[in-house]
């Protein structure tokens, strides 16, 4: 008998969202993420062809190759991401804009660049595959690299890491969570909530690098993450209400946020009180994780989407770059005007 192969409202099967076989190492949390990546695109019902997926350099920035083979893809310079990112939202502001990076390619030439992209709010979904080493140069230390951890080639580690959502969080994102790539449901949960949002969202996703850095003790390894991960909730994405399945909830265990496309997320609470809407308490969380030598994924912080960069700017709904030349080109007479009123 064959098989009926599943279709989301577009009429595409999964299939039609995948990318090129992976060149990383078997077992790297980065293809996790590309499978969730592609599984969220289209659950969702996003043509692929409406996605723009971007990245800079590193194991992290290959990984676009990896999933929506059909979308639009750019791979540029270290630490560069977020500058690509800003100049496609403004060719196209109907795009969605994905952005792959890393801990390196992030939290260290590209820091500058990434708190730019949060102070302007390009709307983007924000990724960092954090395995807290350059895993493309042979397993160097990162900015995001536990203190006192001893790889192999590199000695001892004696600086203290960045903590990549309280960054995101004091430079202004109104969305930002972290996720651990062992826990696939979460985290296509959180990416699909992500993209349901205008402004930028941060995503930090913890990824083991099974090559350089997944010792039992090393903060970004698999072992550690199964026993150190603490989920802030059960987190669940409708497309809309009548779709919610919440009647096994208990008053008072769960809430919803409305995301700015219409859809819900809905959070359930697992062992604690947490209101992912309270800035003060989201840092006091990241401090405390980082302090206590934990990691705490989930929704840490969510609020109302301030202006776009875009909307700043009032662009139009024609993508700019499709507008032909001879309406961007100003006439002879149009230019002589501006010159005449110069003088």
């Amino acid at each position: 008998m064959e098989k009926t192969v599943e279709l989301n409202q577009l009429g595409l099967a999964l299939a039609d969202y995948k990318g090129k076989p992976s060149t990383l190492c078997p077992g790297c949390g980065h293809n996790a993420i590309s499978n969730q990546i592609q599984a969220a695109v289209w659950e969702l019902g996003i043509a692929p062809e409406k996605i723009m997926k971007i990245s800079g350099i590193g194991c992290s920035s290959k990984s676009p190759n990896y999933f929506l083979n059909r979308s639009f893809g750019f791979n540029g310079l270290h630490g560069r991401m977020p500058t690509l990112a800003t100049g496609a939202s403004f060719g196209d502001t109907s795009i969605k804009i994905i952005g792959i990076s890393g801990d390196g390619d992030t939290a260290s030439i590209g820091m500058g660049h990434f708190k730019h992209v949060i102070r302007r709010n390009v709307p983007m979904v924000y990724i960092i595959e954090n395995n807290g080493c350059y895993g493309l140069t042979k397993g160097q230390f990162s900015a995001t690299s536990d203190q006192g951890l001893v790889l192999k080639h590199q000695g001892v580690n004696l600086l203290p890491p960045l903590d990549m959502c309280m960054e995101a969080l004091i430079s202004g994102a109104s969305f930002v969570a972290r996720a651990f790539s062992g826990d696939v449901k979460q985290m296509k949960e959180l990416i699909k909530a992500a993209l349901s949002q205008n402004g930028i969202a941060v995503i930090d996703v913890i990824s083991p690098c099974v090559t350089f850095n997944n010792q039992d003790k090393a903060l970004q390894s698999y072992s550690w993450g199964r026993e150190n991960e603490a989920p802030l909730q059960g987190i669940m994405h409708f497309k809309n209400r009548e779709d919610m399945q919440i009647e096994n909830f208990e008053e008072g265990t769960y809430r919803e946020i409305e995301l700015e496309d219409g859809s819900f997320l809905v959070l359930k609470k697992i062992d604690k009180e947490y209101d992912p809407t309270d800035r003060s308490a989201a840092l006091d969380l990241l401090t405390e994780s980082y302090k206590s030598h934990y990691f705490a994924t989930g929704l840490i912080y969510f609020s109302e989407v301030p202006p776009t960069i875009n909307e700043c700017y009032d662009l139009p709904d024609e993508p700019l770059n499709r507008i032909k030349a001879d309406r961007l080109r100003p006439t002879r007479e149009s230019l002589e005007a501006i010159n005449a009123s110069l003088y």
